[in-house]
């Protein structure tokens, strides 16, 4: 897994014209093999709440495509956010694989998950989860003080330093450098949210509910600065959603209900 990931800091390219919901749909029944860069083989999950198993997902395939743009909607309950944590190896399913550029990553050791998550996967989620003690830069360097260690991010801070900078100023943040998350407001926790998950340049960002917090304004602002990354530098973005309309933004929209995809 040794991909470079495009740049997320370079110029915007063009984008092809839009699809139709329709056309797109239709498009969507299979992707094609060659271009997977991430996909669910057959997944299914269950949790137990006493004696009681309750199914969450059944025998389920997606996959996504490189430079995608994927929503996965669905009533609570439906299984979409455990099917992200399913792809990000934050869970692992019962039965079926997961496959990320052609390795199969659910029966990888920890270590090696742990390092795919802070190297290649983005990740940002519906409550921030920003450190309190630190400041909001600090908060969007911290997935490289954790996966490099003290002694070889002290070589390299200054690199990384300016990097953190960058994203901050991309995502409207510089003014807030030394903010921490308490005097921060929702949309702007969030902002430093996508730009901590995009410090270590991964190749795909997975969003779990990133607009479910905020005011429908907010969310919007926040879903056309996820849409602006994924057509700067071709960032595979898989988004969980309960609203339609923000799915309706994204260039894929796969539905889940009662553990399955709808079809």
């Amino acid at each position: 897994m040794s991909k470079k990931s495009p740049n997320i800091l370079c110029e915007p390219a063009s984008r092809p014209p839009r699809m139709s919901s329709a056309s797109l749909m239709a498009k969507d029944r299979r992707v094609d093999a060659a271009a997977r860069q991430l996909e669910a083989r057959g997944v299914s999950k269950s949790y137990r709440k006493g004696s009681v198993v309750v199914p969450v997902l059944q025998d389920l395939d997606v996959a996504v495509q490189e430079g995608e743009f994927l929503a996965i909607v669905g009533q609570s309950g439906s299984g979409k956010s455990t099917l992200l944590h399913l792809l990000g190896t934050l869970d692992a399913p019962d039965q079926g694989e997961i496959w990320f550029e052609g390795r199969r990553i659910d029966n990888l050791p920890r270590a090696q998950q742990e390092e795919l998550r802070n190297r290649r996967f983005g990740m940002i989620f519906q409550f921030y989860h920003l450190l309190p003690e630190l400041t909001t830069l600090e908060n969007v360097l911290s997935p490289l003080m954790i996966a490099e260690g003290v002694g070889s991010y002290l070589r390299r801070r200054r690199g990384h330093r300016e990097t953190a900078l960058k994203l901050l100023e991309m995502v409207g943040l510089s003014h807030r450098l030394k903010h921490k998350p308490r005097e921060l407001s929702g949309g702007e926790m969030q902002r430093a949210a996508i730009a901590r998950s995009l410090v270590a340049n991964p190749s795909l960002l997975l969003a779990d509910e990133p607009t479910g917090n905020l005011d429908q304004s907010t969310g919007q602002e926040i879903l056309a600065l996820l849409r602006t990354l994924n057509e700067r530098a071709k960032l595979t973005i898989v988004m969980v959603t309960h609203d339609p309309v923000l799915a309706d933004q994204a260039d894929r929209i796969v539905r889940l209900a009662r553990g399955r995809i709808e079809t």
